[in-house]
């Protein structure tokens, strides 16, 4: 009887433990990831370890790039699946500030990145950039990431509730952000000071939660945390021997507030994944990402006990579901809502976009057609958010950042060439219509040049547009004979072109016609009658009207130092009027007065850039231009002679502004003047480190100076040599260039053998030249 009594005491004991247990509540598991930029990756081990343990937390509190990580985990995104997204991002481009050339609309890639610096001018105040870099790709990523949750306001809603952290840089105040757009909150969460743009938030800006606490532990044990799991590459203060630059300063002046209360905050942490002994690279080292990632393994596996003991604890409880909301990848926009664009932009904003109602769409082409928008260049950001209507109609919210109408841009440059200027450049926008941009550019050098420049969009579409340019120049045009420099001529130019284009493809290909007109005079910079020049030249001055026909296309990935790409230029020209006046200081060289014979100019010019490997990037171009000459009539004086101006100048490193200008390393900048010229170009670019650049190159052509039956019989027969300007030769050089992106602008050397001459012949250059017009 006693042995059945002490059994039914044993099993009550069992039953009634049991009971207990059941009602015990489940501990409140808070995961907190600190801030730390590119370091933020380490955390991702620590996601996966979670997964592989089934230990789902009950928040997650994250800053900076935890809030980014932490967000996408609270989303319902994996580990693994985290790991593969930030191995595929290309962080250059994502964090790499402004739209690439690629993404720019035809009509505005020659004034794209050609300034050092600028201010915009609003109600007569100059206003300046507030930030390092753009962030529109990084917003654009955020924005497509969270969209499976774009219909969840309340972070408490997603699969693992959501804290991300910000600072009130008005009023110095930590902000927890808990409900609301997620991607708008991870951005703000990452908002470093005088590196990002603040966060318009309610009534104040918020920038970055590591301002004021970096690893937010005392957040999570405010909110109740039981058990809080730290992962912290933050690292606080630094030492004084890492104080050694002025970002490093910067860093830790914005943060004092923060680094200071880290050591406490650790301290909260009862598993505590310390990465900062392990970490090999700083916050700015998105580039070795995966490295990062391999660093942030090794915390992970030195508390795997740890963890795996939190896993025992919690297997009698029941945890949340994590996973990703099922949405489907297309939706209907139901409601477009334009805001902060304005109504003479609107229009162009439109179009461009392209995105209708009551169409079908996945998040990819409303990013794109948000990129050809900011092609523009009217817009120094353009977001979108979602929003639900009551009859859960999804609707759009396009929301534009527009530069001023007014802009005032300034650079400096110096060239072996031209010498060196100051480029001032002042950019209006539908100031003096809709839809418009004036432009007028100075170079004040030395050499000065001037540009102004008008366009309009229009058409239902905005696929129209007219431009107007006014280019002149006032040149020193060297005269070099064996290849060296005879004598100097003033070389004063004026060109009035206008033309109506047709876009085929907005941010690549346009076709149209153009009337141009120009004028040239060509005199010796001595006075002739003191001292002779090697032509006997007095003066020379060159009238020609011509129509044109054209076609452009340019897909070029960057303005400088490009990876991929296309460029095609192709153009017809007839001239339909010319007058020549020419006179000689010799006697026996005969002046001239009136019309040369009449011609046309055929041009084509391509480059194909090919990324062989990630810092290799292989080069080839052709270019073809060739000018067909009428039957001279007896009253007329014949081309080959007289037609100077609207000839082929050839030579220079870079391109350079005005008309039938080509370029061929080796020569000085015009130094050859052809009636044909031929060309392949190879080169291969090489980027070993940073925004360094080697290109090797080889340029081979073949150059006329007479009419094209003369240029054609000779090509594959040529016997001249180039420095005579009399028969069809060969022209040849061969060389190599080291370029470096520096704050000023691109910075090239240059050393390039040229033949006939067998000479070695040095360029250098730096800054943003005169750009050339499209």
């Amino acid at each position: 009887m006693k042995k059945t009594a002490y059994l039914f005491v044993l099993l009550f004991s069992l039953l009634l433990s049991q009971f207990i247990f059941a009602q015990e509540k489940k501990p409140k598991v808070v995961l907190v990831l600190s801030g730390g930029g590119a370091k933020g990756i380490a955390h991702i081990p620590l996601l996966q370890a979670l997964d592989s343990l089934n230990i789902v937390p009950d928040l997650i509190v994250g800053n900076s790039m935890g809030s980014v990580i932490g967000g996408m985990y609270a989303m319902g995104y994996s580990g693994d699946s985290i790991e593969k997204i930030t191995r595929d991002i290309d962080w250059d481009k994502l964090l790499g500030g402004n739209v690439s050339l690629k993404s720019v609309s035809v009509e505005e890639k020659s004034e794209f990145q050609r300034y050092l610096a600028g201010i915009g001018i609003k109600d007569g105040k100059p206003t300046s950039v507030s930030s390092l870099l753009n962030d529109q790709y990084l917003r654009e990523f955020l924005t497509e990431l969270t969209f499976p949750v774009y219909n969840i306001k309340d972070f408490d809603n997603l699969s693992i509730p959501f804290r991300a952290m910000a600072t009130d840089v008005v009023y110095g105040k930590e902000v927890v952000l808990s409900k609301g757009n997620l991607a708008f909150a991870m951005r703000a969460s990452m908002s470093l000071p005088a590196v990002f743009k603040t966060m318009p938030y309610e009534k104040t800006l918020l920038v970055d939660g590591g301002v004021m606490n970096n690893f937010p532990s005392d957040v999570a044990k405010k909110m109740g945390a039981d058990i809080i799991i730290g992962s912290d590459v933050g690292g606080g203060l630094e030492p004084i021997d890492k104080l050694d630059n002025f970002i490093a300063v910067l860093m830790q002046t914005s943060m004092f507030p923060s680094n200071i209360k880290d050591p406490d905050n650790r301290k909260l942490c009862d598993i505590l994944v310390d990465h900062l002994p392990n970490l090999r690279f700083s916050t700015a080292d998105f580039t070795k990402s995966n490295e990062i990632y391999k660093d942030g393994k090794i915390a992970t596996n030195l508390n795997l006990e740890a963890l795996a003991a939190l896993a025992e604890k919690l297997k009698g409880f029941k945890q949340r579901t994590h996973e990703l909301p099922k949405v489907s990848s297309e939706f209907v926009i139901d409601t477009i809502i334009y805001k902060n664009i304005t109504k003479e932009n609107l229009p162009l904003v439109i179009a461009r976009t392209n995105i209708k109602t009551q169409t079908k769409y996945s998040t990819k082409d409303l990013t794109k057609g948000i990129q050809s928008a900011m092609g523009t260049n009217l817009f120094n950001q353009i977001t979108y958010s979602y929003f639900v209507k009551d009859d859960d109609k999804l609707g759009l919210i396009l929301n534009g950042s527009e530069y001023s109408k007014n802009q005032v841009n300034a650079s400096l440059h110096y060239d072996t060439y031209r010498g060196a200027g100051l480029i001032l450049n002042y950019n209006a926008r539908n100031v003096l219509a809709e839809s418009s941009r004036l432009v007028v550019t100075a170079d004040i050098a030395e050499q000065p040049k001037a540009r102004i420049d008008f366009q309009k969009n229009f058409g239902k579409n905005k696929d129209w547009w007219w431009g107007t340019e006014l280019y002149g120049a006032f040149l020193k045009q060297e005269i070099f004979i064996d290849g060296k420099s005879a004598d100097n001529m003033l070389y004063n130019a004026f060109e009035f072109n206008n033309q109506v284009n047709h876009n085929l493809n907005s941010l690549q290909s346009y076709v149209g016609f153009g009337l141009n007109y120009s004028y040239t005079e060509v005199k010796p910079k001595n006075d002739p009658d003191i001292n002779d020049n090697v032509l006997s030249l007095k003066n020379y001055n060159f009238n020609n009207i011509e129509v044109s026909a054209h076609y452009s296309y340019n897909d070029m990935d960057k303005v400088f130092f490009a990876t991929t790409g296309t460029i095609l230029k192709a153009n017809i020209k007839r001239s339909l009027f010319n007058d020549i006046s020419i006179a000689f200081t010799e006697t026996d060289s005969t002046d001239f007065s009136g019309s040369t014979n009449g011609f046309s100019k055929v041009g084509f010019a391509f480059e194909k850039r090919i990324q062989i490997k990630k810092k290799i990037t292989g080069i080839m171009g052709l270019d073809a231009n060739f000018i067909f000459q009428d039957k001279p009539r007896d009253n007329q004086g014949s081309f080959s002679n007289y037609g100077y101006a609207a000839k082929y100048f050839i030579g220079g490193f870079l391109p350079s502004s005005g008309s039938n200008r080509i370029v061929f390393p080796g020569l000085y900048e015009d130094e050859l003047n052809v009636t044909h010229f031929t060309a392949i170009k190879l080169g291969v670019q090489l980027n070993p480190v940073g925004k360094i650049y080697l290109t090797p190159h080889f340029d081979i052509a073949s150059v006329g100076f007479g009419n094209f039956k003369e240029y054609i019989g000779g090509t594959f027969n040529n016997k001249g040599n180039w420095d005579d300007n009399k028969e069809t030769s060969v022209l040849m050089s061969a060389g190599a260039a080291i370029a470096y992106q520096s704050i000023l602008g691109p910075f090239h050397f240059d050393t390039s053998w040229i033949n006939d001459l067998n000479k070695v012949r040095l360029f250098f250059s730096v800054g943003y030249s005169f750009n050339p017009s499209n």
